[in-house]
């Protein structure tokens, strides 16, 4: 973990570029609908990208807690710009719980130095995105040939490998489950660019159908059996934490460009400010998101100690994190009155934003689900021991 005041410096260069280059960057990006790779290189230069990784692998070591002080701030940024920030700083994480020395070496290390890009490849057309995927392999001695289709993949057009979940042909449920890394150009690979998105423009996503595309057996991470491991586990429950924190940073950016628009807009001769409904809509906003970003908190905390319940805080997070930004986005907007509707101001971008995090790493059902079934685990455990 980097000591406070080193911290406090790299907060500090954080929170100069997304004030800075960084709105100037999400000017060009809404102006031009996409993300130049001229971002890329930027925040690869900064270290931006690598902030959460270990210095062994070339990271600057920071603890997941305070990874999430740092993803707050990015979050007042562009959504294409956070959407970066949070992928490439997480992926690492994923591959590293089950890969072998070689493979970290050859796949994490650059991924985190970002000499490859690494696309998260789980969810498929016609199934979720859990123990219910159809993408399957066919092992051939050495290789796996891989079939299947998989969609709303971010950065699936630009990347060089996909991590990808599939299934050995023939099981079900989680076993027989795989986590691949297939190379984007290998052969029987067609991507299809699905970008026009409501929000968070510019970052590509893509359509992806496989066609016997043959896969290493050496790219595979754990054992057959463990594909969902690698990404239930050791992406998603950081992930939604992620997540929910940049609930937390877009929710303070609707809230002051509510604020500075209520101090400047004048009706019959009075500030907004001096209105009671607004000011009650800003101290409600500002009560909303404290108590989002603190249980946003506690949950990264729980996760950097191990607890047990780091799954069931994360999915909670990530629930109450989203309602909140929704809630608050909504008066934020609401306060610009009729001006907010145009792009003409930043408010219209931040609410299109906004609405991505209400399905990203599961819909709000799903943290319900996830948190359900914590909660019978709890009382099945206190039961049992009750009878004893």
């Amino acid at each position: 973990m980097m000591d406070g005041h080193q911290f406090e410096k790299v907060r500090d260069m954080v929170e100069q570029w997304v004030e800075g280059p960084g709105e100037r960057w999400a000017e060009h990006i809404e102006e031009t609908g996409e993300v130049p790779e001229t971002v890329w290189t930027e925040l690869n230069e900064l270290g931006f990208l690598r902030l959460a990784a270990p210095m062994e692998y070339g990271g600057q070591g920071l603890g997941f807690t305070q990874w999430m002080e740092l993803m707050e701030v990015f979050s007042r940024s562009h959504g294409s710009l956070r959407m970066i920030v949070h992928v490439v700083n997480g992926i690492w994480r994923s591959m590293d719980g089950h890969a072998s020395d070689a493979q970290r070496k050859r796949f994490v290390v650059p991924a985190v130095l970002g000499e490859i890009r690494i696309a998260f490849a789980l969810t498929e057309p016609g199934n979720g995105t859990g123990a219910d995927i159809t993408t399957s392999v066919v092992r051939e001695g050495d290789t796996y040939y891989l079939s299947g289709r998989k969609h709303l993949i971010t950065f699936g057009m630009r990347c060089d490998y996909y991590l990808l979940a599939a299934r050995v042909a023939g099981t079900t449920g989680h076993e027989g489950t795989v986590a691949l890394l297939v190379p984007r150009d290998a052969p029987g690979v067609r991507a299809e660019d699905s970008s026009h998105t409501m929000g968070v423009t510019g970052t590509d996503h893509a359509s992806i159908v496989f066609d016997r595309t043959p896969v290493p057996v050496a790219h595979r991470l754990g054992e057959e059996g463990q594909g969902l491991e690698v990404f239930l586990g050791g992406f998603l429950t950081p992930s939604r934490i992620s997540v929910a924190m940049s609930c937390v940073g877009l929710a303070q950016r609707a809230q002051q460009l509510a604020v500075d628009y209520a101090r400047s807009r004048v009706t019959f001769g009075k500030a907004l400010t001096e209105r009671q409904a607004i000011q009650f809509m800003l101290a409600e906003n500002a009560a909303d998101i404290e108590a989002a970003r603190q249980l946003v908190l506690h949950a990264a905390r729980r996760f950097e100690e191990g607890a047990d319940d780091a799954s069931m805080q994360s999915s909670m997070a990530k629930m109450h994190a989203v309602t909140m930004l929704t809630t608050v986005t909504d008066k934020a907007l609401q306060i610009h009155g009729g001006l907010g509707y145009w792009k003409s101001q930043k408010i219209e971008r931040v609410y299109r934003d906004a609405r991505a995090q209400r399905f990203e790493e599961g819909t709000n059902e799903v943290q319900k689900a996830v948190v359900f079934r914590e909660l019978l685990r709890q009382a099945g455990t206190a039961i049992a021991g009750a009878t004893r």
